[in-house]
């Protein structure tokens, strides 16, 4: 399916699976499935409908992802959705690990959001791994908007940590995402992407 970075995913209309790939992949399988259990009812997460050794199925969700949303000129709506619904996610005490526009699902008429998607890096966490890693996926993939970020840090209604920190948290997480495609593929195309990203991001100013 479209947005499927790390594993392979497909669907029928009426269920997803999502067959877990790469280092850690039995721990990553075991991380979503749980939380997906966890915060049904809580948040908007996918129905759980089967879990194996080496996929986990879910009901299907209609909706656009955020990062089509963006595609199409609806930044407000999706950035402020982004903040509200993170706010939403640091509430129950827990990081996402992947968060941003293109990990949630949006009604394309109200611009709720109608599904949070890809808890396999979830843990607790700070805050700011998530805020960074939202404020990333916008510079890395939407630097058009990068101004309009504003949108997303009003919608989360807390105190916005300093583009220092920011940065760093943005930098150890691309750090990690080398060491995880390393170990994948040593010295492979994934591997060298992100350690053009890492010099990328390190290059940013505010």
């Amino acid at each position: 399916m479209k947005h499927g970075y790390t594993n392979s995913t497909f669907g029928d209309g009426a269920l997803v699976v999502k067959c877990y790939e790469g280092p850690d992949a039995a721990v990553r399988l075991k991380t979503e499935s749980r939380f997906l259990r966890r915060l049904r009812g809580r948040l908007p997460v996918p129905a759980l409908h089967q879990v194996t050794q080496t996929s986990v199925t879910t009901r299907f969700v209609r909706g656009v992802h955020g990062q089509d949303l963006l595609d199409e000129g609806r930044v407000v709506e999706v950035l402020a959705g982004c903040g509200h619904t993170l706010a939403r996610i640091h509430r129950l005490g827990i990081v996402h690990g992947d968060y941003g526009p293109q990990n949630l699902l949006f009604d394309p008429s109200t611009f709720e959001t109608a599904a949070i998607l890809d808890w396999e890096w979830a843990h607790p966490g700070e805050p700011i791994e998530d805020l960074a890693w939202c404020e990333w996926i916008v510079r890395m993939h939407h630097p058009e908007h990068t101004s309009l970020l504003r949108y997303f840090f009003d919608a989360y209604g807390e105190p916005v940590p300093s583009w220092q920190e920011r940065q760093a948290a943005m930098i150890a997480r691309c750090r990690a995402l080398v060491d995880f495609t390393g170990r994948w593929e040593p010295g492979g195309d994934a591997e060298k992407l992100w350690i053009e990203r890492l010099d990328t991001t390190a290059s940013w100013t505010a």
